[in-house]
């Protein structure tokens, strides 16, 4: 069975939207999901699936969360392959390599409509870079996000399509994560 990287919008985050990674885990082995495992708790859950529908996936995961925990938060989901091409796609090398907390990958979970991402992709608030590629979004905050402008509720009403992003620190480590899965 291939793995799939999950990856959760909003989760604990400022007191909002719990679940316990425990709980997420067994939420998933539960859907017939095999060997679930999660990296910290922002809601990143790699495991093994029979299932090809990825969106088909995202959506019984995201009705399952809303059954158990009450809230139905973003799910995206990228098989390990997938992750691995937006990795390689990745238009900021060096910065990943040199600076990896301040770059991000927003994970989109449906194409964006083209004027849409044409109006985002000129976004200026400060010094940040942003590039899309395929279905993800690149952003490097040569100062770091916390006082960044370029906020990703910003970037998603701009372009009109959710996702989810994660540093790429954490989109090395879910990478790394699915690999083994894989291996083993």
């Amino acid at each position: 069975m291939p793995a799939v990287v999950t990856m959760l919008r909003g989760v604990n985050v400022g007191g909002h939207n719990q679940i316990k990674m425990e709980d997420l885990r067994a939420l998933c082995e539960s859907l017939g999901l095999r060997d679930a495992r999660t990296y910290i708790p922002s809601g990143n859950v790699v495991f093994r699936a029979k299932e090809r529908d990825l969106a088909h996936l995202a959506e019984r995961i995201g009705g399952a969360i809303q059954q158990r925990c009450g809230f139905l938060p973003g799910v995206v989901t990228r098989s390990a392959s997938g992750l691995r091409a937006a990795m390689a796609r990745n238009p900021f090398p060096t910065q990943a390599a040199q600076d990896p907390g301040r770059l991000l990958a927003i994970f989109l979970s449906a194409a964006p409509d083209p004027e849409a991402l044409a109006k985002t992709l000129k976004i200026n608030v400060g010094p940040e870079e942003i590039r899309f590629d395929h279905q993800e979004l690149y952003i490097y905050y040569p100062k770091g996000q916390g006082q960044s402008k370029l906020t990703l509720p910003l970037v998603e009403k701009t372009l009109g399509t959710s996702g989810t992003g994660r540093n790429w620190n954490t989109v090395t480590k879910l990478l790394e994560m699915a690999e083994r899965l894989e291996a083993a």
